[in-house]
């Protein structure tokens, strides 16, 4: 246990990602002061009613003492007030920001003589709910949380914030900024892009009954889900990390050309090793890891045409006080699944679903 509960600690932005890294702060060290500062208002007054922060203040020069400053505003935002707080924090004051995308942050950290005060930072978590009321003080818990230091700040601080991580429940894992934007490309951005080309495809062959849309469901609606992102956020994201997303997506364009290529030919060898690899890949995959990509908890299960057959199985999850996200019917069977789709906030209550709903004979697929 680290000596983090006699830290006073700055936010600068209460939304989902600073609202849920203060509520583990004050869970976990409840006598730390946190001080709050956010365009917000009303998210400042929440927190502030719900004792997550000890006080608000309506300057950042007012975070003069705090021994870290979390910065997790929009990342022009944050870079606008740097040189606010070169000029108020302390001597010993560590800098830490969450965001997915390094490369801008660190320049204006370094063109603003901040380096040696700056230690990157990225959780790897998400919603698809945003807001302070969105946050919770377990969300960072068990998941992996990127640590990118700059050059020049000092190693002792860099292991007292690795420490500090640990203790409020996340996994950190040291990185520079470099092959954090590289990594997060590869298993993130590109992926974005993938995903909204696929929707845009099929999109582009509706017709006006519409079938493609009803037909769209099971494994094209599963690699497609993380499309439903935020175009304004994947619009910031992708222009600031321009290089890796470019050389990504022209990978991934030659791995299309190949197969192209393969299937022009008649090479069924080459068309099976491509799918064998990938397959043997997937499946080396930790089933219930924590990635930058948001996971769904879903159950799929098989119930009757019949009356009340729906809320009978909805019921008995209900009764055991199993928090139920959201439920969907599939039509589309082509992955053997249920035709009852039950979605959960978190693993452990799909597995408790699960579970029950097998002691209570029915027939259960998890994914």
């Amino acid at each position: 246990m680290s000596k983090s509960s006699s830290l006073c600690i700055g936010f600068i932005g209460l939304g989902l990602i600073g609202g849920s890294v203060a509520k583990s702060i004050r869970r976990v060290f409840p006598d730390t002061e946190i001080l709050g500062f956010d365009v917000d208002q009303s998210a400042l007054s929440l927190a502030l009613s719900e004792g997550t922060i000890s006080k608000t203040v309506t300057s950042i020069e007012e975070m003069e003492d705090c021994d870290y400053i979390f910065l997790c505003a929009p990342v022009h935002y944050n870079i606008a007030y740097l040189p606010i707080l070169k000029r108020s924090i302390k001597d010993d004051c560590i800098l830490t920001d969450v965001g997915s995308v390094k490369s801008d942050i660190y320049k204006a950290i370094h063109d603003n003589g901040l380096s040696d005060h700056f230690i990157g930072g990225h959780p790897m978590v998400g919603s698809e709910r945003s807001g302070y009321e969105a946050s919770n003080d377990r969300l960072i818990e068990n998941a992996y949380y990127f640590v990118t230091p700059s050059e020049t700040v000092d190693a002792d601080s860099i292991e007292a914030f690795r420490t500090f991580l640990e203790d409020l429940g996340a996994i950190p894992i040291i990185y520079s900024p470099e092959k954090h934007d590289e990594i997060t490309a590869y298993i993130s951005h590109v992926p974005h892009v993938i995903a909204s080309s696929l929707v845009k495809l099929v999109a582009d062959k509706e017709d006006e009954s519409g079938m493609l849309k009803q037909l769209a469901a099971g494994g094209f609606k599963d690699i497609t889900r993380i499309a439903s992102s935020s175009p304004v956020v994947w619009e910031h994201i992708l222009l600031s990390n321009p290089d890796n997303v470019i050389t990504g997506l022209k990978e991934f364009s030659k791995n299309l050309d190949e197969m192209i290529a393969c299937i022009e030919n008649d090479n069924a060898r080459g068309i099976y090793d491509f799918f064998d690899h990938a397959k043997d890949y997937r499946n080396s995959i930790p089933e219930h890891a924590t990635g930058v990509i948001r996971m769904n908890y879903d159950v799929y299960l098989d119930i009757p045409d019949e009356p009340n057959a729906l809320a009978t199985a909805v019921g008995h999850i209900g009764k055991e006080g199993i928090n139920l996200k959201n439920i969907g019917i599939t039509h589309n069977r082509e992955d053997d699944e249920g035709v009852l789709r039950l979605s959960f906030y978190d693993n452990e209550s799909a597995v408790s679903a699960a579970e029950l709903l097998r002691k209570l004979n029915y027939q259960v697929y998890e994914r």
